[in-house]
């Protein structure tokens, strides 16, 4: 097995703090997300080791465990090792939104022997570094990213997971409201699994994002309707609503709409604020002319 540097992955240092781990992946991700490059499965896996790179460097538990191994080990990136020598077993996610082999020799606790123990210098990697004792019914995770829409309305999926050597495809459905970073846990037992399954949400969207539950769209505006204001119309996942532009508005700034935000599954709701976003569309010859004019003054 081949040790993962997620640190490497990411483009940041291991002394790099919470924030720049979090800028460092939101800047990834859009650039590698599946929806902008559909098609090219190198850049399918790439959204994957990125995915789980953040999973393990965002959660400050997970990296202080990350970090120890890594330590005590003596590993780095690209080496290879032998689970078995450390008195682990062995588990795959397959090849549809799961996490590493390698991931999952360290989490939860699917990874260890039946003692708990590893045999690499007695440690018991199921507790140090502030990890959870190990329970008698392992714990498999794995995750899916959905679009903003569809965790708005809520969908379903049909999830792929190789678990202890068994190919398992397991009907997903994905409640209305839900929010980045929850979990759906799945009754292992429907699926002859000796644990539960939980299935961690990501939510990336290229024209919108969330803030809590405000929820921020890019919004497209030409230079004169910037300047003198406009009547436009917006189209929300509720309903189009009518909002003003007002005069004299810079890119960057926000329109408040009051209530058509995001809705949790509790039914709490926030704002929507667009984002103006200056357009330069295509002009007519009398409207360039104007452009010239007023670039001669």
């Amino acid at each position: 097995m081949e040790y993962r540097d997620y640190y490497k992955v990411l483009g940041v240092s291991k002394k790099a703090s919470q924030e720049e781990i979090k800028k460092a992946y939101r800047r990834l991700a859009k650039k590698y997300h599946p929806d902008l490059n559909a098609g090219d499965e190198k850049i399918q896996e790439k959204f994957k080791e990125i995915n789980e790179a953040y999973e393990v460097l965002g959660d400050e538990e997970k990296r202080k465990q990350y970090d120890t191994f890594g330590s005590v080990g003596g590993f780095s990136g690209g080496q290879n090792f032998d689970p078995r020598d450390f008195g682990y077993q062995t588990y795959s996610t397959g090849d549809m939104g799961g996490f590493s082999d390698f991931f999952n020799l360290i989490f939860g606790n699917r990874g260890t022997s039946g003692t708990g123990k590893s045999s690499f210098g007695g440690f018991d990697f199921g507790n140090f570094a502030g990890a959870s004792p190990r329970r008698e019914r392992p714990k498999y995770e794995t995750d899916i990213t959905i679009g903003l829409e569809e965790a708005y309305r809520g969908t379903k999926r049909n999830l792929s997971v190789n678990i202890n050597g068994k190919n398992l495809s397991i009907p997903l459905k994905i409640p209305a409201g839900i929010l980045p970073g929850k979990k759906i846990k799945i009754n292992g037992k429907k699926f002859d699994l000796d644990g539960d399954l939980y299935v961690k949400i990501n939510v990336l969207d290229s024209k919108n994002r969330l803030e809590g539950l405000d929820m921020i769209k890019h919004f497209s505006i030409a230079p004169w309707e910037a300047y003198f204001g406009a009547e436009k119309t917006v189209q929300t996942f509720e309903k189009s609503v009518k909002i003003k532009v007002p005069p004299h508005i810079r890119s960057g700034q926000k329109i408040r709409v009051p209530g058509l935000g995001f809705k949790d599954m509790k039914g709490r709701k926030g704002d929507l604020y667009l984002e103006i976003q200056l357009e330069n569309p295509k002009l007519t010859e009398e409207q360039e002319e104007i452009y010239k004019k007023l670039l001669k003054e």
